[in-house]
């Protein structure tokens, strides 16, 4: 329950410095589109976004068109590490299991940048 609840709260956060954060607008403007989503590995738990200029969506469920995933082993180590989302907490947690990198790691370095806009 923690975990969907931060996922919720994640699109709220995203829809918030998209109205109130010209940065955070122009980086996204840059970028064009980005669809991306979370989940645990067994799908039990999982949120996408869909982020353009113009809006974002934030709903449940994890559909096969997203330029990226992250798919984490089970709802405890997705909130540990959701916690403190730095590159370093990511590139551990991908190294021993935790969390698994679906689509172009690229993505995921665009994805940072945009998070760091969120207060």
């Amino acid at each position: 329950m923690k975990l969907k609840l931060m996922l919720w709260l994640l699109g709220l956060m995203l829809k918030r410095a998209r109205r109130g954060n010209q940065r955070f607008r122009e980086t996204l403007a840059e970028m064009h589109r980005l669809d991306w989503g979370i989940a645990t590995e067994d799908l039990s738990i999982a949120r996408h976004y869909r982020m353009t200029p113009d809006a974002i969506d934030s709903t449940p469920g994890l559909p096969v068109d997203l330029d990226l995933e992250l798919r984490f082993r089970d709802p405890d180590a997705a909130v540990a590490l959701l916690k403190k989302p730095t590159q370093r907490a990511f590139l551990d947690g991908m190294m021993d299991g935790r969390v698994r990198l679906v689509g172009d790691s690229k993505d995921l370095t665009k994805l940072q940048k945009l998070l760091g806009y969120l207060r």
